[in-house]
């Protein structure tokens, strides 16, 4: 097998991403690994009239997200360094299971670490699985963690 140089960590800042980042985290010090967290924003959907927002709004509301997450992911980095792991981030737009398995090829990621949501039934149907899309498209391979 591959030695494990480097662990993507993908994250959506849910209780199922905290409990694969600490996943990722224990990985890359039992390996030497470095860890790369990442995030990607997803694009803002507008559906119905009076969920119609003008192009400044909407562009102050990216940034505003864009500035959260930044922020998020460098909380997490900062953890991963206070326990002995080097540790970068990574802040993507677009469909999230697209951009995780792109920023895997981009990084060179050995293995990639990402939370699932368990969902079941209709919620799966409808709303997908990123876990799912990033499980049959990337080119490592990829734990995935269950939130509670």
């Amino acid at each position: 097998m591959k030695r494990i140089r480097h662990v993507l960590c993908a994250s959506d800042f849910s209780s199922a991403s905290r409990r694969a980042f600490a996943t990722a985290v224990t990985m890359a010090q039992s390996l030497d690994a470095k860890l790369t967290i990442g995030y990607v924003i997803r694009p803002l959907i507008v559906t119905a009239p009076e969920q119609y927002l003008d192009a400044v709004t909407v562009d102050q509301l990216r940034k505003e997200e864009r500035r959260w997450s930044a922020r998020q992911l460098e909380k997490l980095a900062d953890s991963a360094k206070k326990a002995g792991v080097r540790a970068a981030t990574l802040l993507r737009d677009g469909d999230p299971s697209e951009q995780i398995v792109r920023a895997s090829r981009s990084t060179r990621a050995d293995i990639i670490v990402l939370g699932t949501h368990g969902r079941r039934g209709l919620s799966k149907f409808f709303l997908g699985s990123v876990a799912a899309r990033v499980v049959a498209t990337a080119p490592c391979p990829v734990v995935t963690v269950r939130g509670k």
